[in-house]
């Protein structure tokens, strides 16, 4: 029996939520203790909030 694709698309969307949770940890961990670090997660953070209204966007 195969699941249905929206059940496969809901699992992906699940993994992807733990695995930027994970990387998002690592990351304040990493920039509370160096400065550069910090700097260039405020970006990334920035960055990818703007890819994230952009999504927005496209499915509206």
């Amino acid at each position: 029996m195969s699941k249905s694709p929206l059940v496969n698309m809901v699992k992906g969307v699940a993994v992807g939520m733990v695995a930027g949770a994970v990387v998002g940890c690592a990351a304040k961990s990493a920039a509370d203790e160096n400065p550069k670090i910090r700097k260039k997660v405020c970006r990334v953070k920035r960055t990818m909030g703007d890819v994230a209204d952009t999504a927005k966007y496209m499915f509206k």
